[in-house]
């Protein structure tokens, strides 16, 4: 049976971030500002994959990156879960 990563989104929430050239610390200030209980350690360990990440914490992650939750996730396997073209 194929191994499955536990955490498939800490590299895009990483580039997601870098891109809008916020750091961790920030995140997690606004993470916390929306009843999301994230600590700067506790994102470090989300974007290394160490960490799973819970549909609440998805969904505000999203909202403070402004992307589509789906965003969050590689490409590869919104590919494999939806089917090719989406």
């Amino acid at each position: 049976m194929e191994q499955v990563n536990q955490n498939v989104v800490g590299d895009q929430i990483r580039r997601l971030r870098a891109q809008r050239g916020m750091t961790q610390q920030l995140l997690s200030t606004r993470c916390i500002r929306l009843r999301c209980d994230l600590s700067r350690g506790t994102i470090a360990k989300i974007e290394a994959g160490i960490r799973r990440v819970t549909d609440l914490e998805l969904l505000v992650i999203a909202r403070i990156l402004r992307v589509d939750m789906l965003d969050l996730f590689p490409k590869p396997v919104v590919r494999r879960v939806f089917g090719r073209g989406n």
